[in-house]
């Protein structure tokens, strides 16, 4: 990529780190008067997406001559992985997390890398499935589940 590019990246991932940290700021506190709430989450990751866009931000200034050779942008893969987020949004809901999730990683890894599908077959169900479980039954939180005509 260029560093320009690089550079406007930064700048922007740090407003948005800045915006969940102001934001994680107005959710409201735990009412059992815990000092972790529902505000802890996203004020860190607005803290560690600040850090790294700084960091970025830092290394476009310390990278000497890369060369002028321009990449040439790959709208194919960025626009299925773009279609694949937004049927993920859509689908979420009433095909449940597990089979959803699975779709969208494996769509996703096999835009970026096709001759590696068993692989991506393996990851997207392990993925999926652990953090299903992790999630539900260990943590005892809440995610859509199986569709209705699955189970």
């Amino acid at each position: 990529m260029s560093i320009k590019f690089d550079r406007v990246a930064a700048v922007l991932f740090l407003a948005v780190g800045i915006l969940f940290i102001v934001g994680s700021k107005q959710l409201a506190s735990s009412s059992y008067g815990s000092k972790v709430g529902p505000d802890i989450f996203p004020f860190f990751l607005g803290i560690i997406l600040a850090v790294l866009s700084i960091r970025l931000f830092y290394e476009t200034f310390s990278v000497k001559g890369h060369g002028s050779k321009k990449e040439k942008l790959q709208y194919k893969p960025f626009l299925i992985i773009f279609a694949a987020t937004f049927l993920y949004i859509l689908t979420l809901e009433t095909i449940g997390y597990v089979i959803t999730t699975f779709l969208f990683l494996f769509v996703c890894f096999q835009t970026m890398e096709r001759t590696k599908w068993i692989s991506s077959l393996i990851i997207s169900a392990a993925f999926s499935g652990l953090v299903y479980f992790l999630f539900v039954e260990i943590l005892k939180g809440t995610l859509p589940g199986w569709p209705v005509w699955f189970s």
